[in-house]
């Protein structure tokens, strides 16, 4: 998961589609869209994650989604797991705690032990199989 400051993020002009919270991905037409951001208000608030798993499972979408808002960096390794990209820290998020933290989960993001929205399958399915991982 590729980590960006809000400076970076505002630097980035690259367009993109903004789903508000409240909005059903299932409604959207995603056609030639690259880059979805999708938005948490309140940490409290995991609609967000919602999304994306529905926009990767279901949807099928192979762009970059991308969290903004309230980023907190004990929220990584779910935003990886429901098939976030890129998370935007909050202002106050320490860039190093974040990297610290997703390093502390190798693994984690492949669904080692359980699939994920991106990879379905556990991480030992594909080793058994011959895979590589």
């Amino acid at each position: 998961m590729k980590l960006l400051t809000s400076t970076e993020h505002e630097a980035n002009g690259a367009a993109a589609v903004t789903l508000s919270n409240d909005a059903d991905p299932m409604a959207q037409d995603l056609t030639g869209v690259l880059r979805i951001d999708l938005h948490f208000p309140k940490f409290t608030d995991g609609r967000a994650f919602s999304q994306a798993f529905l926009l990767r499972r279901r949807l099928g979408f192979t762009g970059e989604i991308r969290a903004t808002g309230d980023v907190l960096v004990d929220q990584l390794a779910q935003m990886e797991r429901s098939g976030f990209d890129v998370a935007v820290l909050r202002a106050d998020q320490p860039m190093a705690t974040a990297e610290r933290v997703l390093a502390s989960y190798p693994g984690y993001g492949v669904g080692r032990y359980q699939g994920d929205a991106v990879k379905t399958a556990p991480h030992f399915a594909s080793i058994k199989a011959g895979q590589p991982a």
